[in-house]
């Protein structure tokens, strides 16, 4: 797409349009100014996942290492995560969180002794990160194994979710009533690392969905609304066979599904239904929806073994728009894309990596126009079979850039910088991997 479609802010016309058809001369495409904020001097953190038992499981730990933007750009500078790095608290993969401005890390341990157990360390570059004193363990009201976000609130606040094992319950005669877990909501703040608040409750759909077995299995991926006074919450649904008892492994989805609750409170729980599509709102390992510039929030979708991957928005009302439908399977012409991990660039502009049908799990990267509902494979990304997405977590977006390491399992990649206005991409530092290994984001 032409540099010019992106120039909202350039052209001053920020708090008067969200169209992306605006454009302006092209005369100051050098000094454009940037969508986002830029931070001097900000470390570029790598992370890489250890293999456990199979290549890619990413279960052995997880190590990281600090550079300057300089070198993060410089194709010549190599980074090896797993000889010089350092390990992050974590029995698997640890779940990784950085501040706007790349100086601190926060991670919530996951699973093993100190499972639930959040910490940040201070990034000093290299090899240097300094662990805080002060840690706060949430195992008690949200297991060992929590999902959790940071806000995009100025880095004060994260919020941990997670549901007990669903559980069956039946009527005075026996028969199927419902299945479901008590979930928990908790917030935490990051500054003074403690807890804010919890809340705990069952999640009810309605009475006809729950006796046809459907419940909520996950939550995850809690976005904040523009107001400030809503969390939304993905919800990862499954279903109960009312007569046998046991999970079905293939059924009629009711639609996409999100859990909204009460900010700062976190009460009043309430569900929210998609009829556009299908699939499950959780993500997995990362942000999986974002307030956009027009300020309603955009949420991907996964598991839809129909349709592929959608993008949803929920409007300022915190509802689904029902007229909204960004299908990623349409806009980059392909069948069973599945958004493995994605990240709202300002503007209207996201990017997103992802993997489709017969390419046997191989990874992509596209750029996405939320408001055209297009999307392109990027090209000037060295791609390979053997890459695979499927635990990445981090993006790290600076001013008009926005960073993202590359690397197939046991194969040495890159980091790549794509300029956010015009789509262009440019290789950076040299990742340097070991048998097994793979990097699994930038923060």
């Amino acid at each position: 797409m032409k540099k010019s479609t992106f120039k909202l802010l350039a052209c001053g016309l920020f708090f008067t349009t969200f169209a992306l058809t605006t454009s302006c001369s092209s005369d100051d495409n050098k000094n454009e100014t940037p969508v986002n904020p830029e931070t001097e001097g900000r470390w570029i953190t790598l992370a890489g996942a250890l293999m456990q038992t199979e290549p890619g499981d990413g279960n052995g730990g997880t190590k990281v290492f600090s550079v300057s933007k300089e070198n993060a750009k410089d194709p010549n500078f190599s980074i090896n995560v797993y000889d010089n790095g350092s390990p992050v608290q974590s029995s698997r993969t640890a779940r990784l969180q950085s501040s706007v401005d790349g100086s601190t890390l926060f991670n919530i341990t996951y699973t093993g002794a100190n499972g639930g157990e959040f910490m940040t360390y201070k990034v000093n570059g290299a090899a240097n990160f300094a662990q805080s004193g002060t840690t706060v363990n949430i195992s008690q009201y949200a297991g060992t194994s929590p999902r959790w976000v940071k806000l995009f609130d100025g880095d004060k606040t994260g919020v941990a979710v997670n549901v007990t094992t669903p559980v069956i319950v039946t009527n005075a005669d026996k028969s199927y009533k419902h299945t479901r877990g008590t979930a928990t909501v908790l917030s935490l703040n990051m500054q003074q690392t403690l807890i804010s608040a919890f809340k705990q409750y069952e999640i009810a759909l309605s009475a006809q969905e729950e006796a046809q077995g459907h419940h909520i299995f996950r939550l995850d991926a809690p976005t904040l609304n523009k107001a400030g006074n809503k969390l939304i919450i993905g919800t990862w649904m499954r279903k109960t066979n009312p007569a046998t008892g046991q999970n079905e492994a293939t059924f009629d989805r009711l639609g996409s599904k999100s859990v909204v609750v009460d900010y700062p409170s976190l009460e009043n729980p309430q569900v929210i239904t998609s009829t556009v599509t299908f699939g499950d709102t959780s993500g997995y390992r990362s942000f999986n929806s974002f307030v956009g510039t027009d300020g309603n929030i955009y949420q991907a979708t996964q598991r839809d073994t129909k349709n592929g991957s959608y993008i949803l928005r929920i409007n300022q009302s915190n509802q689904y728009d029902n007229a909204y439908a960004f299908s990623l399977d349409t806009a980059l012409g392909v069948k069973g894309s599945y958004i493995d991990a994605w990240r709202y660039a300002g503007n209207g502009i996201a990017y997103a990596v992802y993997t489709h049908n017969d390419t046997n799990g191989q990874g992509f990267v596209a750029r996405i126009d939320l408001n055209a509902k297009t999307a392109k494979k990027v090209d000037g990304i060295a791609y390979d079979a053997d890459l695979d997405f499927g635990q990445y977590q981090g993006f790290v977006v600076d001013g008009n850039d926005l960073y993202i390491a590359v690397t197939p399992v046991g194969k040495d990649g890159n980091l790549y910088i794509i300029d956010i206005p015009t789509g262009a991409v440019a290789k950076g530092a040299k990742l340097i991997n070991k048998p097994g290994n793979h990097y699994i984001g930038v923060f």
